[in-house]
């Protein structure tokens, strides 16, 4: 994977909360409970934060092509998947099944993270 890619998929990710986000506001607004809506905002937070990370993750690729930038983008990625999505389905639907997705997600998010950070400390 080439940070150029790591860069537009993120890019698309943020594309798309904010288009879940702009939906959750206007068109699910009367379906869902606060409690409900408050789950897919959280969802669209983190897919929208997270997106950013990997645009950031592309670009720092760019700089020094380094394998843990894949690797810290994969983990981000799949933290998206996992966290928002089970998120969104949670709130959309009465699959409770769900719930043990979530943290996992979290967990992709943290390796994600730390493993974005020993990329940096390694290059200084």
């Amino acid at each position: 994977m080439t940070g150029r890619r790591i860069a537009s998929i993120g890019c698309l990710v943020a594309g798309i909360a904010v288009a879940l986000g702009a939906f959750a506001a206007h068109g699910l607004k009367a379906q869902l409970t606060p409690y409900e809506l408050s789950i897919v905002e959280k969802g669209v937070q983190y897919q929208f934060w997270h997106a950013l990370a990997l645009i950031g993750l592309g670009l720092w690729y760019h700089v020094v092509p380094k394998r843990s930038v894949v690797v810290a983008s994969c983990f981000i990625a799949i933290g998206i998947l996992c966290f928002s999505g089970s998120l969104y389905g949670l709130a959309l639907s009465d699959w409770r099944w769900l719930w043990p997705i979530t943290p996992l997600g979290g967990t992709c998010f943290l390796i994600g993270w730390g493993t974005a950070a020993w990329s940096l400390w390694r290059k200084a």
